[in-house]
């Protein structure tokens, strides 16, 4: 198992009033960064956001300008940007990620995101596609960025990006690894075709464990065999109670005006979708203080709890967890010594 971790170039990633450390200046994202490293993470996820999803006007830092600094302040950790189809095209995405990940050695990632916030694209003057409109455009830019970042002459006549007999040089020495999310079915069937990592919303074990079978199997037929990584948000505390304790303050405190905001926006998302299951179409107003459903995956508790749920997460065939946390600073540290250095220790007694 490996594990993640949210920048904080958005800030935090709770809507409630509970005290957080998450903040989005940049000095403080190259804090945890070194900090998380430190602790064992292996990936950190760079949000994407060029309009609040709110109606406020909260300090945002922009995904690729503050992966560059990330990738620029650590030695091991891998930086995943997430970037929209329709905002940017791939041929510039192509060459930025070529050049990051030569200059990293093979840490620099992209995360597709098709488009769910409709404002944004609106509100840039940008053209907004039907729900499966967006996944196709998606399918080209991901078509289009693996084309132009293998160093080899290149075309491509889709319906939204053409590319005529382009060579993209320097190619990248490491693969570009493309992560995805979604839960739509046009969702898993992009990942089961295209991306590297599929990207799930927080679920239970049962719902995880028949996701990843679903794109499983979708993707059999094609010879592919994506990895797939689940998001979390991490409350670990000495006791059950004490921990559950805090997720019910976060719930109580929840900023009720952001929620719905955010509720209004992103549940338009799932109902969208011709089979209604797109993200949000079915979360409740408590796990929407967490944007991501991370309260759903369980990751609240004991480090022995938090270690057994991992592991179901391990068996159901999760491959990497997205985490979340209240205090960016120090939660991280706590996380990796109690539960990431416990699964590496054991992980070796097992091979010895």
């Amino acid at each position: 198992m490996q594990f993640a971790y949210w920048n904080t170039n958005l800030g935090s990633v709770l809507f409630s009033s509970i005290p957080q450390k998450a903040d989005p200046d940049l000095a403080f994202q190259l804090d945890v960064a070194r900090r998380a490293e430190e602790a064992g993470f292996d990936y950190t996820l760079v949000a994407a956001r060029f309009v609040s999803t709110t109606g406020s006007s909260p300090d945002m830092y922009d995904a690729l300008a503050a992966s560059s600094a990330l990738i620029s302040a650590t030695r091991r950790l891998n930086v995943i940007a997430a970037l929209h189809p329709g905002l940017w095209h791939p041929a510039m995405v192509a060459k930025f990620a070529a050049t990051l990940s030569l200059l990293s050695q093979g840490r620099f990632h992209v995360n597709v995101v098709s488009g769910w916030f409709k404002d944004e694209f609106v509100r840039l003057g940008e053209s907004w596609l039907d729900h499966d409109e967006r996944y196709r455009r998606s399918d080209e830019f991901i078509s289009v960025l693996r084309g132009l970042t293998s160093g080899e002459p290149y075309s491509f006549a889709g319906d939204f990006f053409r590319i005529r007999e382009l060579t993209f040089k320097p190619k990248p020495q490491h693969p570009i690894d493309v992560f995805q999310g979604g839960n739509s079915l046009a969702a898993r069937n992009l990942a089961a075709r295209r991306a590297d990592w599929y990207f799930m919303n927080g679920d239970t074990i049962d719902g995880i464990t028949a996701q990843i079978a679903e794109v499983r199997k979708l993707a059999e037929p094609l010879g592919r065999k994506p990895k797939f990584a689940v998001n979390a948000f991490v409350i670990l505390r000495d006791t059950e109670s004490e921990a559950v304790g805090v997720l019910d303050e976060i719930i109580a405190r929840a900023d009720s005006a952001s929620v719905q905001s955010f509720r209004a926006h992103a549940q338009g998302a799932g109902s969208s979708t011709r089979d209604r299951v797109g993200m949000w179409a079915n979360s409740s107003l408590a796990h929407l203080v967490q944007p991501n459903d991370g309260f759903k995956t369980g990751l609240i508790g004991t480090p022995e709890r938090l270690i057994e749920q991992i592991r179901a997460l391990e068996a159901a065939g999760v491959n990497l967890v997205l985490c979340g946390f209240l205090d960016f600073l120090e939660e991280p540290t706590v996380f990796g010594h109690s539960v990431i250095n416990a699964l590496k220790h054991e992980n070796e007694d097992h091979r010895t």
